[in-house]
């Protein structure tokens, strides 16, 4: 309890790292194109003065992108983040943020020198605290309104090229869930209805997997600041061979509503929570970008979903058959890449032959459409607290592919991937920048291990770990119970030599009580027992059995 009150008086100072930093959101900076904050340590932009980075140009690679999108120019995400600055804070060493105030994944510490490593687990290994600690997280950071950074709900152009900006508050969850949204939005293309849909910044190309890794890793960090706890890890589901929604309870992310299976239940917390960037179909038929206004509760129905789309949750030898592709990407790197991981994996490649452009989804896909709500929208998913443990998930397959295949850095797509998905390419929409080959690189180097990627000894403590606290738990009961046990007996025993004592002709009276005993055994029987044939037969009949 005591994190989270410490959490609402940290929360007004913690530097943050997404798009758009409220100091960046303003006439000044976007007229100039410039997002240099000072750092608080000295005063000065991005910290230069402490030598932890300097505002310095963006440069963006221009390598050619594939065919997928014809257009140049029109989408404020082409060539991030050109359209709204080309100045930013660029930090040395291992310092890291928009102003280069925090360290870079895995290390901590004030010169940012201390390795660091966290244990992303199984979520049915956590402990039952760590579950309601979990649930308690999530719905603070649903209900914290974020005091360090802003979304946008206009493009660029709508702000009059910066002259008036058009931001929004929104929480610290949301500003997540708007991420999600924004860089997989269908490009506007000027008025009502006039979109291309066939574009998306984190999916459908080689950066899907590095985009969501970073993407966890700042997710992580949020808790964490908020909430004070710096243990903090994203746990992950294991979905291989569910039959349903095995995390679909009240204790864990929502059980299905009894009066209504599109909602979730009202025992759960999430119940009453409102989506937001949910309604793509509303943004396109007006040409506008998501108001991050409350749009109604979330929305899961797991299970009763079409059943031409996805016939399954994915299995365990499909995930192996998955991880046996050894190129991560090939082709032209979108969703009809044969015998590609990426694509295998993202669920547009059959987990079964490798075969791109399947017309049944799987793997991850398969997770999304399953869950027949919120999940099911690319746009939306995010607003469903599921999304992180099936993504945690997912990234653990990645990892678990890289550890067994060690591609080297340059085996990462250079050009003619599809817009965004260049391997120098920075990540939508992400302040500080990151490039999507950075993240082609095992979770050792930035601070982080799955717990199912470990020894099998380690994983078997793992999964006693719940057990181990109920053990905890009832230790204090066992032992007061034997305390009272050994009192007792000490009290019969002490009674009995007190009888002793006070009766010293007991053990005549006994012995006349053996006497009377052995003379009834005497009297003669009045059936006799079975004799020796039938004890025989007893015999066989115990064998058999």
């Amino acid at each position: 309890m005591w994190r989270v009150v410490a959490a609402g008086f940290t929360l007004f100072w913690a530097p943050t790292f997404q798009q758009f930093p409220r100091l960046c959101a303003t006439q000044e900076a976007l007229l100039a194109k410039e997002c240099c904050p000072p750092w608080e340590g000295d005063g000065s932009a991005c910290g230069a003065s402490s030598g932890r980075g300097f505002c310095r140009d963006v440069v963006v690679p221009d390598t050619p992108d594939g065919t997928q999108y014809p257009f140049r120019g029109l989408d404020d995400r082409e060539r991030w983040p050109l359209v709204f600055y080309n100045r930013t804070c660029q930090c040395t060493g291992n310092f890291m943020g928009f102003n280069c105030a925090e360290c870079t994944f895995g290390y901590w510490g004030e010169t940012c020198q201390d390795r660091r490593e966290s244990l992303r687990r199984n979520v049915f290994h956590l402990t039952r605290t760590e579950r309601t600690q979990l649930v308690s997280y999530l719905n603070l950071a649903k209900q914290t309104p974020s005091s360090d950074y802003v979304v946008a709900t206009g493009t660029y152009l709508e702000m009059e090229n910066g002259s008036k900006p058009t931001f929004a508050d929104v929480s610290v969850y949301d500003i997540f869930v708007w991420m999600h949204y924004y860089v997989s939005r269908d490009a506007l293309l000027g008025g009502p209805g006039n979109v291309w849909a066939d574009v998306d910044f984190a999916h459908w190309a080689p950066a899907f997997l590095p985009w969501h890794r970073v993407y966890l890793l700042h997710w992580e960090r949020e808790i964490r600041k908020i909430t004070g706890d710096d243990g903090f890890a994203i746990p992950y589901w294991d979905w291989r061979d569910a039959q349903g929604c095995d995390v679909c309870t009240d204790q864990l992310m929502g059980g299905r509503n009894p009066r209504d299976p599109t909602l979730l239940s009202p025992g759960s917390v999430f119940s009453s929570w409102k989506s937001l960037c949910s309604q793509v179909q509303d943004y396109n038929a007006r040409g506008v970008l998501c108001d991050a206004l409350s749009e109604g509760p979330l929305r899961r129905n797991p299970g009763n979903h079409d059943r031409n789309r996805v016939e399954r949750l994915p299995t365990s030898a499909e995930v192996a058959f998955t991880l046996s592709l050894a190129n991560y990407d090939t082709g032209t790197m979108d969703r009809t890449a044969n015998m590609s991981f990426r694509n295998t994996l993202e669920g547009f490649g059959d987990p079964q032959t490798g075969l791109g452009g399947s017309p049944r989804m799987g793997m991850h896909a398969a997770l999304h459409v399953f869950m027949n709500g919120s999940m099911s929208s690319v746009q939306g998913s995010a607003n469903d607290p599921i999304f992180l443990l099936h993504h945690s998930f997912v990234d653990s397959i990645y990892e678990e592919w890289l550890r067994r295949h060690r591609p080297d850095p340059s085996r990462y797509p250079t050009s003619n991937a599809p817009i965004g998905h260049n391997g120098e390419y920075h990540m939508v929409p992400f302040l500080p920048l990151h490039t999507n080959r950075e993240y082609f690189r095992t979770s050792k180097e930035l601070g982080y291990e799955y717990s199912r990627l470990l020894g099998p000894n380690t994983r078997l403590s793992e999964s006693l770990r719940p057990y181990l606290e109920d053990v905890d738990g009832v230790w204090p009961l066992l032992l007061v119970a034997c305390l009272c046990g050994v009192g007792l007996a000490l009290g019969v025993a002490a009674a009995v030599s007190n009888f002793k004592r006070r009766v010293p002709t007991w053990p005549r009276i006994l012995e006349l009580r053996r006497i009377s005993f052995l003379s009834f055994l005497s009297v003669p029987e009045w059936q006799p027992l079975i004799g020796r044939e039938g004890a025989n037969e007893s015999r066989r009949y115990t064998a058999t059995i």
